[in-house]
């Protein structure tokens, strides 16, 4: 009976095809007889009742046992097709997939390594000038640059060709040429010199923590390393010497609006900061202090004496605002808690615990901008301490939003939502200062 219903469906095979069946599913029945009855309808439909022992189901057509001829039904060949083809597709397409990522990637981390960004890895043999300027960092150059403008903003005397009243074209070249004069001098050469200070003196820890870096993956060597800090900070000294010949500057008569002062001072600063046995970076306060007035005051003093008299009000002005940088380098100190914990270094997260520095920090961010407002209102510049405390708010929401929440997984998002208003709020306190005159006591 079964022979015949396998027979029936197969109609459509040639008669060849058709022995080979028969006898492929008679083998595999006689062989398969052993153990349960079923009962069977005969074709005709009868009540009597056939017995037929099998221990499994017949296989399918296709299915032939091992010793027989094979013969595949030609919709099982169509159904299997199309599911090959797709795997192969998807395999292929993620093979292309992944490699677009991985140079994607290799070119992002290239590019966040040549820049001096966390983050990156090891690449292949870079030329010498590329290393070199991996140990600058130039994405810290930005702040320091940012800095000097607001300096030149601050002193009241920056002229812009054919905007400020009676300055001409060669004037607004002129002072253009000597903002980016102190840029250069604030960003790529002192900054430059910082930084690959820093890391001559943090090689061992960069081993354990960055060790693509150019020091402690060996693509440097330490004579050149020493001669980049010596370069980068002669060559510092003299265009800041150049400077204060270009604007005029009796450096004996007036030191304290002495551009070359200046440099000497931040150089000393950075010197302290990273080498011992001072290191400041290893004290909380002090070194956190350190690193906010370097980015804040330091490049404001140099545009401002630049382009006018640096005063003792000024300083003391830009010194309260470097506490608001001290806040920003607490958010830096929180991903490497456990590092400074385990080197003894005495962070702020380290020493008042993830929850108790976060306050901190959002504390003196926000306190020093409101008490510059307050100065601004004092100064009766009152649209000025009007717009510093619109650029106050959203810095706020951030903090609540990122910083207080969670500082070691949203660093990143707090400081990419909350800085630029920052770094908003000193150009509107430089633009106030230059407003009124230059900065002085409000009493």
């Amino acid at each position: 009976v079964e022979i015949f219903i396998v027979l029936r469906s197969t109609a459509m095979l040639s008669q060849t095809q058709h022995l080979l069946a028969a006898a492929a599913m008679l083998a595999c029945t006689v062989e398969a007889l052993v153990v349960s009855p079923v009962a069977v309808r005969s074709p005709a439909g009868a009540s009597a009742r056939h017995t037929v022992l099998h221990r499994r189901p017949l296989p399918p057509l296709s299915a032939a046992p091992p010793d027989a001829t094979h013969v595949p039904s030609p919709f099982a060949a169509q159904t299997m097709k199309p599911k090959k083809t797709r795997k192969r597709t998807l395999v292929a397409t993620s093979a292309k997939q992944k490699s677009e990522e991985d140079r994607v990637g290799v070119a992002t981390s290239g590019i966040r390594q040549l820049i001096g960004l966390r983050g990156a890895s090891d690449t292949e043999a870079e030329p010498l000038w590329k290393i070199r300027l991996q140990l600058t960092k130039p994405a810290t150059w930005v702040p320091l640059i940012w800095g000097v403008a607001c300096g030149a903003a601050a002193s009241g005397n920056y002229r812009w060709a054919f905007l400020t009243p009676g300055a001409s074209l060669a004037d607004g070249a002129e002072d253009l040429a000597k903002a980016v004069a102190c840029m250069i001098l604030s960003g790529p050469l002192l900054t430059g010199y910082t930084q690959t200070l820093n890391d001559w003196y943090d090689r061992e820890l960069d081993a354990i923590n960055e060790p693509y870096r150019p020091i402690p993956s060996g693509r440097i060597s330490e004579g050149e390393v020493i001669a980049q800090i010596i370069v980068l900070l002669v060559g510092g000294l003299g265009l800041a010497a150049a400077c204060d010949a270009w604007a005029g500057h009796d450096i004996a008569a007036d030191p304290l609006n002495s551009i070359l002062c200046i440099a000497i001072f931040g150089s000393i600063v950075s010197y302290l900061y990273s080498a011992p046995p001072f290191k400041l970076k290893a004290e909380g306060w002090r070194g956190c202090f350190a690193l906010g007035a370097s980015y804040i005051a330091l490049p404001w003093w140099c545009g401002h004496a630049m382009f006018g008299t640096l005063t003792p009000e000024v300083v003391l002005l830009t010194s309260l605002y470097s506490f608001a940088g001290l806040g920003i380098a607490i958010v830096n100190d929180f991903k490497s808690i456990e590092g400074d914990r385990a080197l003894g270094l005495k962070s702020l997260p380290v020493e008042f615990g993830v929850d108790g520095a976060k306050y901190i920090c959002a504390a003196l961010i926000d306190s020093t901008q409101l008490a510059v407002a307050a100065y601004l209102f004092a100064l009766h510049e009152t649209t000025y301490g009007l717009v510093l405390l619109g650029l106050i708010a959203p810095q706020v929401l951030a903090q609540f939003a990122y910083l207080l929440k969670d500082p070691i997984e949203y660093d990143v998002k707090y400081q990419a939502s909350a800085q630029p208003f920052l770094v908003l709020g000193i150009l509107t306190t430089a633009l106030a200062v230059g407003h009124h005159g230059g900065a002085a006591w409000p009493f």
